[in-house]
């Protein structure tokens, strides 16, 4: 060995491998790598993550740390090609050099689209987008729940539309809806609202609206996550997906049982209009008199044939009284025709017999005569006897069902009379109300229908009266009023409450 040689300094293994550590540790610090993830098989059992970056010519190994992976807005995917950034270091027990990831994201919109066209995949194949699971939405629910930020523009705008259409109660449940924690907050939200009791102090929604505003598809991203897509498919309330624009679609929309355009279209979506409704009201308030006497005139006219179809009691027994009367009748002449066809064989019996058999023959001709007549006679009181029974039953049972049928239809006649009755305004006059008729007898439903001077008549419970108009009647309120029948009798002026605002809903937080 030559002298330079044995003056070369000598290393340690470890020596060596903490000094290139340290060596490319201080030349790269933290560095930005794009490539390709391979052979990723999800957080180990210490909860990191170890796989490679590689692209068509080198590969370089790869680990996030535990801490690091929770706070990843994308999760690391196998075949993802992505932006990593970290700290390049070595690990001296393998004689490697690896990055320790502690940020990624997808490697351009191709990438997130592609992810995001696998990952609709795979819940699709699971059933979480089915037709069969959507549910309907409730026709005018009482209360709504609204998952969103506490302070966009979309929550006004929600609480807005809602004012105007059908001022509901509404719960506010505020996340995030962007960011490495938005999903997670949108997700507990949503599971929060149906983990409320339907009877608990806290009122549970009967509709949920999840809504965000516009935005890139790296803002609407935690719409796309697994986490939010499986809480709203597996949501017992009925649930409107209103995130981003018309145009913008994220995978929360096909879970959601309906998808809204826009947050304004969901409130719409979520209540009628309140006009609208109180319009068919009023309709069906003027149908409703006529309806009832429609249904009485139908319950009538099947009461009388009814009645019609049923037999009088006399023709009930008339055919047995008939058939009594024929056998009754029958029997005398029967009999005496018996008694001829008899007496005609004795007297051809008579001539070939002597006079003392002639004696015996007949006298024993004559006991079996009066024992034939005797049981005839029997036989004919038994007969008309149980004819008798059975026509006294006959008779017993047709006036039994007689009666119930016609106490039955009496009760119903009554009931409907009562019925006919409880709808009428005079029920309502004997409650201490009062009914004001114009000049020509119509019934008045407002105060501008009267002018200053108008001649009215005031009917009572006991009467009526007349009345001449001191002053002409105010224009009604121009906001829409609640529904009135046809007929509505005057109430008696009483103060009102100071109206409620009705957008005023208290605080939401």
């Amino acid at each position: 060995m030559s002298e330079a040689k044995a003056n070369v300094a000598e290393f340690t293994v470890s020596e060596i491998a903490f000094s290139v550590k340290r060596t490319i540790e201080d030349a790269y610090g933290f560095v930005r790598v794009r490539g390709e993830i391979s052979g990723y098989r999800g957080p180990h059992s210490s909860g990191h993550a170890y796989f490679s970056l590689k692209d068509d010519k080198a590969r370089i190994e790869a680990v996030v740390w535990r801490g690091s992976l929770q706070k990843l807005r994308f999760k690391p995917e196998e075949g993802m090609e992505v932006i990593a950034t970290g700290k390049l270091t070595t690990f001296p027990g393998a004689s490697k050099y690896q990055i320790v990831i502690e940020a990624l994201e997808p490697a351009g919109v191709g990438a997130l689209m592609a992810l995001l066209e696998e990952r609709r995949r795979m819940l699709a194949a699971e059933g979480l987008f089915d037709a069969a699971r959507k549910q309907l939405l409730p026709s005018l629910p009482r209360v709504i729940g609204v998952v969103t930020s506490p302070t966009g523009a979309v929550i006004r705008d929600i609480l807005h539309r809602l004012a105007d259409r059908f001022p509901v109660h509404v719960l506010v449940w505020p996340v995030r809806v962007q960011g490495e924690t938005s999903a997670a907050e949108v997700a507990r939200a949503i599971a929060g609202f149906n983990a409320l009791a339907p009877d608990g102090p806290i009122p549970r929604p009967d509709l949920l609206i999840v809504a965000r505003g516009g935005g890139s598809l790296e803002d609407l991203w935690s719409f796309n996550e697994e986490i939010v897509v499986r809480a709203a498919a597996a949501s017992d309330i009925p649930l409107v997906s209103a995130v981003g624009h018309e145009t913008d679609w994220t995978l929360i929309d096909h879970a959601a049982d309906v998808r809204a355009p826009t947050p304004t279209g969901a409130a719409e979506m979520a209540v009628p209009v309140r006009t609208e409704l109180i319009g068919r009201v009023d309709d069906l308030a003027r149908r409703l008199p006529a309806a009832l006497r429609r249904g009485l005139d139908d319950r009538r006219a099947t009461l009388r044939a009814a009645a019609r179809a049923l037999p009088q009691p006399a023709d009930l027994v008339a055919s047995a009284r008939q058939r009594l009367d024929l056998a009754a009748a029958r029997l005398g002449h029967a009999l005496a025709m018996a008694t001829r066809v008899q007496r005609g064989r004795f007297e051809r019996a008579a001539g070939r017999l002597s006079p003392r058999g002639l004696h015996r023959l007949v006298a024993h001709a004559g006991e079996r005569l009066e024992s034939t007549g005797a049981r005839g006679d029997r036989a004919i009181d038994l007969a008309l006897e149980r004819r008798r029974e059975r026509l006294a039953t006959v008779g017993l049972a047709f006036r039994r069902a007689a009666a119930i049928d016609h106490e039955r239809r009496a009760t119903r006649l009554d009931t409907a009379t009562k019925l006919l009755a409880s709808y009428g305004y005079k029920d309502v006059l004997r409650r201490g109300f009062a009914l004001v008729r114009d000049a020509d007898d119509r019934p008045l439903h407002a105060a501008a229908e009267v002018a200053a001077g108008a001649a009215l008549t005031i009917e009572f419970t006991d009467g009526r009266i007349g009345a001449v108009a001191v002053g002409g009647g105010v224009a009604p309120d121009p906001a829409p009023a609640p529904p009135k029948p046809r007929a509505q009798p005057a109430r008696a002026a009483s103060p009102r409450p100071a109206r409620r605002s009705p957008t005023d809903q208290g605080s939401l937080f």
